[in-house]
């Protein structure tokens, strides 16, 4: 999987929307750049740029798991689309 700098941007204005965790520029940049490939990975990335211990909050790690994992699926769908087209 090989997200988009607009896939990782869609995914982080969500993030900030929804749940009003709003990365600022320069990590929101750092992480388009160069976007772990891990949910996991991605959502720790995300704690640490805020700030942010991960188990300091099981809710609100649950909600951003929720996000990211919905386009990480969405990305793998598109890529495997993408690879596979039907003739």
């Amino acid at each position: 999987m090989n997200p988009t700098d607009q896939n990782v941007r869609a995914l982080l204005d969500e993030l900030c929307v929804k749940l009003g965790f709003c990365l600022p520029p320069s990590e929101c940049a750092r992480l388009r750049g160069n976007p772990p490939t891990e949910i996991d990975v991605f959502i720790e990335s995300i704690f640490v740029a805020e700030g942010l211990k991960s188990e300091d909050s099981k809710q609100l790690k649950r909600q951003i798991r929720d996000i990211v994992s919905r386009h990480f699926m969405h990305w793998e769908e598109t890529e495997i689309t993408e690879s596979n087209p039907r003739g």
